[in-house]
């Protein structure tokens, strides 16, 4: 459930960084004014067509960060390596782990680093489209 107090601030936060007023922001992802102003009044919540309008129209808005608080705004450049490279730097295991791989452990691999590494690799990856519907992918 989305603590709608704190997606208020968030919301502010987007505001804010690109320096834009609730009118000129709602012009921007397309929904009315008032729209928004009910939003930020904490009259109403978020839907998820709103959202996803955010997500469309400013990239560096994190889904999980706007919702939840989780993660970081904008997204950092960090998190765009560690989606083309799901290995951790930190990590002493090397491999050359995709984000659909199978983690086989060897005798040098300790518990605590095979989970690190099945952590940030992919499971699945689901695509919605504006129209309603969606596409979900999975990993073997």
């Amino acid at each position: 459930m989305i603590n709608t107090e704190d997606f208020i601030k968030r919301l502010e936060n987007i505001l804010e960084y690109y320096n834009l007023n609730a009118s000129a922001f709602a012009d921007k992802i397309s929904v009315q004014r008032s729209s928004l102003s009910h939003l930020l009044s904490g009259r109403n919540k978020p839907s998820l067509d709103f959202i996803l309008k955010i997500l469309e129209v400013f990239p560096e808005v994190d889904l999980y960060w706007i919702l939840y608080g989780k993660g970081t705004f904008p997204k950092s450049l960090e998190t765009h390596q560690l989606i083309q490279n799901p290995t951790t730097p930190s990590s002493s295991v090397k491999s050359d782990v995709t984000l659909f791989s199978t983690i086989s452990p060897n005798k040098e691999t300790t518990l605590a680093e095979t989970e690190k590494i099945e952590k940030t690799i992919l499971e699945k990856i689901v695509f919605f489209y504006t129209d309603g519907s969606f596409k979900e992918y999975k990993s073997n």
